[in-house]
């Protein structure tokens, strides 16, 4: 018998494969985002701090689990998870503002994936539950799971919303009965992206589709502002040797399709967009982005002194100079650094199956 975790029979090795080969991947690089003549003003925006409500009519039931404190930051222990990030209420106002400025960056879609009228989505590693919340409000029809280690969900949510604290490693609850199985910022913290992968295969029906929205996480510049010694650059290159240790990959954004196709996924798509950090974008609403971006990684610092530092050995001192030197070189709007974001989706063979692989790099 083959474990919970195999890839599906389809993607074995098992002799000559007749079907069609498929396609070469179409690498086209997003265009360079246009630097402003003069440097933006942080103070042009306001942001809302508190990007939803807490209306609705269902409430989530109220457990507890145990957490630890270190540094005066909270972590959860379900399972004796040793996890690198926080699930206090600085992290939860971080995820929502990374919530925010993907709705800016993508215009709004909460998905990619061609699901015109999905009945049942999950939403694995869903954190604050903001975008299931959002998408169970767009397909009021929908039941929407959301799956995650900790709860720290709203109280109230909409009737077709269902929280669950779970490991998604584990088993999950339904077979084939998903039309969407939808990540967002987790393949950076997966230590077994197939298993996953092939949980998240038997949930779909024939046709569903799984999508991984994506950081990778190093800077990248397009007109040599940003040096090979920048402080910034070097703090993700340490977190990248940080993360490691906890058998999670940092860079992994990028390298996806290899584990959707081993799983038994075809039609396999990615689009990768460019996020300034920072203010220094001509257009309006990439600096709004470049802001929340900015804001994000900026709290983001306090995370890496914590456990990830720590695992390097980094002592308390060397940790604060090294955010010190990266805090002071992200203030210079002349330095013109962006991350990539990779939305990929995937079908689950069914009716019309295809092997295509297509890449989208446009902005």
């Amino acid at each position: 018998m083959s474990s919970p975790c195999s890839p599906h029979p389809e993607a074995q090795d098992d002799g000559p494969d007749d079907s069609p080969a498929p396609s070469p991947m179409l690498e086209t690089r997003a265009p360079a985002i246009d630097a402003a003549t003069r440097p933006g003003d942080e103070d042009e925006f306001e942001i809302d701090e508190e990007p939803f409500g807490d209306d609705g009519i269902t409430s989530v039931t109220s457990s507890v689990y145990a957490c630890t404190y270190e540094r005066g930051r909270r972590y959860h222990c379900f399972k004796n998870a040793r996890y690198p990030i926080p699930n206090d209420d600085m992290e939860k106002d971080r995820e929502d503002l990374k919530h925010a400025m993907l709705m800016e960056l993508t215009d709004g879609a909460l998905f990619y994936s061609p699901v015109k009228n999905p009945q049942h989505i999950i939403d694995c590693g869903t954190g604050t539950g903001i975008w299931a919340i959002e998408v169970a409000d767009r397909f009021p029809s929908a039941h929407v799971l959301g799956l995650d280690l900790t709860p720290i969900q709203p109280l109230w949510v909409p009737p077709n919303v269902e929280f669950l604290v779970d490991d998604c490693y584990q088993d999950w609850l339904s077979h084939e009965t998903a039309d969407l199985v939808h990540f967002r910022f987790m393949a950076i913290v997966l230590r077994d992206i197939p298993c996953v992968v092939a949980h998240a295969y038997k949930s779909l029906k024939p046709g569903g589709w799984i999508e991984f929205q994506e950081l990778q996480g190093l800077p990248y510049c397009d007109d040599d502002t940003m040096g090979d010694d920048d402080p910034f650059k070097r703090l993700y290159e340490i977190a990248k040797d940080a993360y490691s240790k906890f058998g999670m990959s940092t860079t992994i954004a990028a390298e996806l399709e290899p584990y959707l196709r081993r799983a038994g996924f075809t039609n396999i798509h990615c689009k990768v967009l460019k996020v300034p950090i920072g203010v220094w974008a001509r257009d309006e609403t990439m600096r709004l982005i470049g802001l929340y971006q900015k804001t994000a990684v900026t709290e983001f610092m306090s995370t890496l002194a914590g456990r990830p530092f720590e695992a390097l050995g980094m002592s308390a001192a060397e940790a604060q100079l090294t955010l010190a030197m990266a805090r002071k070189s992200l203030e210079d709007v002349g330095v013109h650094r962006y991350f990539t974001y990779h939305f990929w989706w995937a079908q689950k063979p069914g009716h019309g199956r295809s092997r295509d692989m297509r890449r989208d790099d446009s902005p």
